[in-house]
Protein backbone atom coordinates (compact mmCIF):
# COMPACT_ATOMS: atom_id res chain seq x y z
CA UNK A 1 0.00 0.00 0.00
CA UNK A 2 1.38 3.23 -0.97
CA UNK A 3 2.49 5.52 1.58
CA UNK A 4 0.18 8.61 2.49
CA UNK A 5 0.49 9.76 5.88
CA UNK A 6 3.62 10.65 8.51
CA UNK A 7 3.32 10.84 12.44
CA UNK A 8 6.47 12.13 13.99
CA UNK A 9 7.34 11.06 17.42
CA UNK A 10 8.45 14.67 19.77
CA UNK A 11 10.79 14.82 22.26
CA UNK A 12 14.12 14.37 20.98
CA UNK A 13 13.40 14.26 16.95
CA UNK A 14 11.28 17.39 16.64
CA UNK A 15 12.67 19.58 19.06
CA UNK A 16 15.71 19.07 21.83
CA UNK A 17 14.21 18.06 24.94
CA UNK A 18 15.97 14.78 25.72
CA UNK A 19 18.48 16.94 27.82
CA UNK A 20 16.10 18.78 29.35
CA UNK A 21 13.82 15.86 30.28
CA UNK A 22 16.73 14.78 31.59
CA UNK A 23 17.88 17.75 33.14
CA UNK A 24 14.36 18.09 35.04
CA UNK A 25 14.98 14.39 36.24
CA UNK A 26 18.05 14.83 37.83
CA UNK A 27 16.95 17.99 39.99
CA UNK A 28 14.00 16.05 41.32
CA UNK A 29 15.35 12.47 42.23
CA UNK A 30 18.28 14.48 43.09
CA UNK A 31 15.66 15.01 46.25
CA UNK A 32 15.47 11.42 46.62
CA UNK A 33 18.95 10.57 46.31
CA UNK A 34 18.66 8.86 42.78
CA UNK A 35 21.35 9.28 40.21
CA UNK A 36 20.44 7.75 36.62
CA UNK A 37 23.52 7.64 34.24
CA UNK A 38 23.27 8.67 30.53
CA UNK A 39 23.65 5.14 29.65
CA UNK A 40 20.74 4.61 32.37
CA UNK A 41 18.71 6.83 31.22
CA UNK A 42 18.67 5.58 27.84
CA UNK A 43 16.87 2.70 28.80
CA UNK A 44 13.40 4.60 29.25
CA UNK A 45 13.83 6.61 26.83
CA UNK A 46 10.59 7.07 24.79
CA UNK A 47 8.28 5.76 28.39
CA UNK A 48 5.73 8.11 29.70
CA UNK A 49 7.11 10.34 32.46
CA UNK A 50 4.41 7.83 34.97
CA UNK A 51 6.41 5.04 33.69
CA UNK A 52 10.17 6.01 33.77
CA UNK A 53 9.27 7.54 37.42
CA UNK A 54 8.34 4.15 38.69
CA UNK A 55 10.82 2.63 36.91
CA UNK A 56 13.90 4.66 38.18
CA UNK A 57 11.94 4.49 41.97
CA UNK A 58 11.46 0.65 41.36
CA UNK A 59 15.18 0.35 40.98
CA UNK A 60 16.55 2.34 43.68
CA UNK A 61 14.01 1.26 46.17
CA UNK A 62 12.05 5.22 46.61
CA UNK A 63 8.62 4.24 48.44
CA UNK A 64 5.48 4.57 44.83
CA UNK A 65 3.66 6.60 47.58
CA UNK A 66 6.00 9.49 46.23
CA UNK A 67 6.05 8.44 42.71
CA UNK A 68 2.97 10.90 41.78
CA UNK A 69 4.97 14.50 43.71
CA UNK A 70 7.89 13.28 41.67
CA UNK A 71 5.99 13.63 38.26
CA UNK A 72 4.48 16.53 38.54
CA UNK A 73 7.38 18.01 39.65
CA UNK A 74 9.37 16.81 36.31
CA UNK A 75 6.69 18.06 34.47
CA UNK A 76 6.37 21.52 36.11
CA UNK A 77 10.44 21.53 35.24
CA UNK A 78 10.83 20.67 31.94
CA UNK A 79 7.56 22.78 30.76
CA UNK A 80 9.76 25.81 32.10
CA UNK A 81 12.68 24.72 30.63
CA UNK A 82 11.32 23.43 27.08
CA UNK A 83 9.78 27.24 27.16
CA UNK A 84 12.75 29.20 27.72
CA UNK A 85 15.52 27.30 25.79
CA UNK A 86 14.25 24.18 24.10
CA UNK A 87 15.46 24.03 20.44
CA UNK A 88 14.56 22.77 17.38
CA UNK A 89 16.89 19.71 16.19
CA UNK A 90 18.23 20.05 12.44
CA UNK A 91 15.93 19.39 9.30
CA UNK A 92 12.87 20.30 11.27
CA UNK A 93 11.38 22.95 9.17
CA UNK A 94 12.80 20.69 5.83
CA UNK A 95 11.08 17.73 7.20
CA UNK A 96 7.82 19.00 7.61
CA UNK A 97 7.91 21.36 4.37
CA UNK A 98 8.96 17.90 2.52
CA UNK A 99 5.79 15.97 3.79
CA UNK A 100 3.79 19.46 3.30
CA UNK A 101 4.53 19.56 -0.39
CA UNK A 102 4.30 16.25 -1.23
CA UNK A 103 0.53 16.57 0.75
CA UNK A 104 1.06 13.93 3.22
CA UNK A 105 -1.18 13.54 5.88
CA UNK A 106 0.90 14.67 8.96
CA UNK A 107 -0.06 13.50 12.74
CA UNK A 108 1.99 13.21 16.28
CA UNK A 109 2.36 10.70 18.30
CA UNK A 110 4.24 11.26 21.47
CA UNK A 111 4.71 10.04 24.86
CA UNK A 112 4.80 13.24 27.10
CA UNK A 113 1.54 14.63 28.29
CA UNK A 114 -0.36 17.50 26.93
CA UNK A 115 1.05 20.28 28.95
CA UNK A 116 4.56 19.48 27.25
CA UNK A 117 2.60 19.20 23.44
CA UNK A 118 1.27 22.32 24.34
CA UNK A 119 4.56 24.06 25.11
CA UNK A 120 6.50 22.81 22.67
CA UNK A 121 3.76 23.55 19.44
CA UNK A 122 3.93 27.17 20.94
CA UNK A 123 7.26 27.20 21.17
CA UNK A 124 8.22 26.04 17.99
CA UNK A 125 5.35 27.48 16.18
CA UNK A 126 3.87 23.93 14.38
CA UNK A 127 0.91 22.84 15.62
CA UNK A 128 -0.94 23.71 12.58
CA UNK A 129 1.31 21.38 10.65
CA UNK A 130 -0.45 18.73 12.20
CA UNK A 131 -3.92 17.30 11.47
CA UNK A 132 -4.09 15.38 14.47
CA UNK A 133 -2.16 15.31 17.50
CA UNK A 134 -2.41 11.80 20.49
CA UNK A 135 -0.58 11.49 23.59
CA UNK A 136 0.27 8.11 25.26
CA UNK A 137 -0.44 10.04 28.61
CA UNK A 138 -3.63 9.06 29.26
CA UNK A 139 -3.75 5.52 27.39
CA UNK A 140 -3.35 2.08 29.38
CA UNK A 141 -0.11 1.46 27.45
CA UNK A 142 2.21 3.75 26.31
CA UNK A 143 5.12 2.85 24.10
CA UNK A 144 6.55 0.47 23.07
CA UNK A 145 2.96 -0.63 23.10
CA UNK A 146 1.65 0.66 19.58
CA UNK A 147 -1.88 2.00 20.68
CA UNK A 148 -0.58 5.96 20.28
CA UNK A 149 0.24 5.10 16.71
CA UNK A 150 -2.90 3.36 16.38
CA UNK A 151 -5.11 5.89 17.69
CA UNK A 152 -2.93 8.68 15.33
CA UNK A 153 -3.68 6.81 12.14
CA UNK A 154 -7.45 6.34 13.33
CA UNK A 155 -7.72 10.21 13.59
CA UNK A 156 -5.89 11.01 10.00
CA UNK A 157 -8.26 8.24 8.75
CA UNK A 158 -5.28 6.12 7.58
CA UNK A 159 -4.56 2.44 7.59
CA UNK A 160 -1.48 1.47 9.60
CA UNK A 161 0.09 0.27 6.29
CA UNK A 162 -0.01 3.44 4.74
CA UNK A 163 1.73 5.31 7.58
CA UNK A 164 5.19 6.45 7.65
CA UNK A 165 6.63 7.02 11.19
CA UNK A 166 9.81 9.17 12.58
CA UNK A 167 11.19 8.04 16.17
CA UNK A 168 14.43 9.22 18.34
CA UNK A 169 14.10 6.12 20.76
CA UNK A 170 14.02 2.49 20.35
CA UNK A 171 11.10 2.37 22.41
CA UNK A 172 9.23 4.04 19.81
CA UNK A 173 10.59 2.37 16.91
CA UNK A 174 9.48 -0.80 18.29
CA UNK A 175 5.94 0.77 18.92
CA UNK A 176 5.63 1.79 15.38
CA UNK A 177 6.65 -1.34 13.81
CA UNK A 178 4.18 -3.38 16.05
CA UNK A 179 1.68 -0.86 14.61
CA UNK A 180 2.77 -2.28 11.39
CA UNK A 181 4.29 1.30 10.19
CA UNK A 182 7.58 1.77 8.26
CA UNK A 183 9.64 3.68 10.52
CA UNK A 184 12.88 5.73 9.85
CA UNK A 185 14.86 6.51 13.07
CA UNK A 186 16.66 9.25 13.85
CA UNK A 187 18.68 7.56 16.97
CA UNK A 188 21.15 10.66 19.14
CA UNK A 189 24.64 11.23 17.72
CA UNK A 190 26.05 8.79 20.73
CA UNK A 191 23.85 6.05 19.80
CA UNK A 192 24.00 5.94 16.23
CA UNK A 193 25.99 3.06 15.66
CA UNK A 194 23.76 0.89 17.84
CA UNK A 195 23.46 -2.54 16.38
CA UNK A 196 19.30 -2.41 17.62
CA UNK A 197 18.76 0.27 15.00
CA UNK A 198 18.50 -2.40 12.34
CA UNK A 199 15.11 -3.00 13.41
CA UNK A 200 13.80 0.61 11.70
CA UNK A 201 12.93 0.36 7.80
CA UNK A 202 15.88 3.17 7.58
CA UNK A 203 18.79 5.04 9.55
CA UNK A 204 19.98 8.77 9.71
CA UNK A 205 21.77 10.84 10.98
CA UNK A 206 19.44 13.89 10.89
CA UNK A 207 16.06 15.24 9.60
CA UNK A 208 17.80 17.46 7.20
CA UNK A 209 19.18 13.92 5.07
CA UNK A 210 15.81 12.87 3.80
CA UNK A 211 14.42 13.14 0.92
CA UNK A 212 12.65 11.43 -1.66
CA UNK A 213 14.94 9.17 -2.82
CA UNK A 214 14.94 7.79 0.55
CA UNK A 215 11.19 7.73 0.46
CA UNK A 216 10.69 5.50 -2.61
CA UNK A 217 13.05 2.96 -0.81
CA UNK A 218 10.27 2.88 1.98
Amino acid sequence: MQLNTVIFDMDGLLIDSEPLWGEAAAEVFKRYGIHVSEEQYAITTGLRTKEFVQWWFSYYKIPMTEAENARVAILEKVTEKIATKGKPLPGLAHILNFFIARKFKMGLATSSPQIVIDTVMNHLKIGNCFRAICSAEELAYGKPHPQVYLNCAEALNSSPTECLCFEDSFNGLIAAKAARMKCVVVPAPHQHHETRWSAADLKISSLQNFNDLLLQTL
